[in-house]
């Protein structure tokens, strides 16, 4: 898993985090989004690569201070795309054992990267406590962007707990590696709780066009889809309406 890097402002990858950080910020004038949750429908689809590359991309506007937080407590990874410690963290907040700026990693002068820590038995009763909420609304006071890594929607409940705390979610398809209606449900699911769905990235697309390489997304913004009656038109649900290209992930 690789980070992307703002300086290299001609890379075609940076470029489009950078297209996919104006579509954010643009698709809802009238409500400011601060906390964004990412998410996919199963393991190993790159919600972590992506949730990281936006919290970096985003860093990159001025004036902007950016939290990347891993609230991921089943199965952690984003200390390992930025090789860190994950010895303490926010569970270690929550249970009064550490302050807040004592668990924080700086990574850049605007960008800041917060653990899980000690990994607790029973994640999804720890969203809904009062102890989350404050933390979530203490963190809000502190920065401009919270981009929130979350384990996939198919698999837990946590994401949609998650979901509650958030302005939008940014929904994660890896593109040959999960079905379709699976997808489909994953989503249904953020539905149910109300959750504002921002957009859809396509990972993983195959491409010829040599200007993003072999591997790379789309972003699709969340739009109404008319109905499809033959399966082939269903299984291009996800590639139509296209707003915006993603980098290499």
């Amino acid at each position: 898993m690789q980070t992307i890097d703002m300086l290299d402002v001609k890379s075609p990858i940076v470029e489009a985090y950078r297209a996919i950080r104006t579509n954010i910020e643009y698709s809802n004038l009238d409500k400011k989004l601060k906390v964004i949750l990412v998410t996919s429908t199963q393991q190993n689809e790159g919600k972590s690569t992506i949730s990281s590359n936006l919290a970096i991309s985003f860093s990159g506007l001025p004036n902007k201070k950016i939290l990347l937080l891993d609230a991921d407590f089943r199965n952690p990874s984003i200390h390992r795309i930025f090789e860190k410690s994950n010895s303490d963290g926010i569970m270690d907040v929550l249970k009064e054992e550490k302050n807040l700026e004592d668990v924080i990693y700086h990574l850049q002068d605007r960008l800041d990267f917060l653990t899980t820590g000690t990994i607790p038995p029973n994640p999804d009763e720890v969203l809904v406590t009062d102890k989350m909420k404050s933390f979530i609304d203490e963190i809000k006071q502190k920065y401009d962007y919270i981009f929130i890594d979350s384990p996939p929607i198919g698999i837990v409940s946590d994401a949609t707990l998650l979901s509650q705390f958030s302005d939008g979610v940014i929904f994660v398809v890896s593109s040959g590696e999960v079905e379709i209606d699976f997808a489909k449900l994953a989503k249904e699911k953020l539905s149910n709780v109300n959750a504002k769905i921002l957009g859809a990235v396509l990972n993983k697309y195959e491409s010829n066009n040599s200007d993003y390489g072999y591997y790379y997304g789309q972003y699709y913004g969340e739009k109404k889809k008319k109905k499809m009656s033959s399966s082939k038109q269903k299984n291009k649900e996800f590639k139509r309406e296209r707003d915006l290209n993603v980098g290499e992930v």
